[in-house]
């Protein structure tokens, strides 16, 4: 496996994050094409739809985020040029093995 797809499964292990990363980065993808084809054809009267496919399909993708526990991979690149603290990889899970981390129970 690649260097690039094990650091992407290693930000993207809820399942909910995966499930809206499935839908959202076709979404995306396909907003651009359709705004290439909308421009080639001279239909931009219609820009709202491939901007609506684009902002749905990130929307979910930050949700997916969300619910990960950790930044974006923009934001990552963005706060890394900046200087800036990010988190990559949500700190619930162990970076060894991939499993959540049990929460830690009061000793009584």
């Amino acid at each position: 496996m690649s260097g690039w797809l094990q650091n992407w499964l290693a930000r993207h292990r809820h399942p909910a994050s995966l499930a809206l990363h499935a839908i959202g980065i076709p979404l995306t993808i396909g907003a651009l094409v359709l705004a290439g084809v909308q421009l080639a054809k001279g239909q931009w009267p219609l820009w709202w739809r491939p901007t609506a496919l684009f902002t749905g399909g990130y929307l979910l993708q930050w949700i997916g985020h969300c619910i990960e526990g950790n930044d974006m991979g923009e934001v990552v690149l963005l706060k890394r040029w900046l200087g800036q603290p990010y988190v990559a990889i949500a700190p619930r899970y162990d970076s060894s093995h991939g499993e959540p981390l049990e929460p830690s129970s009061p000793e009584g």
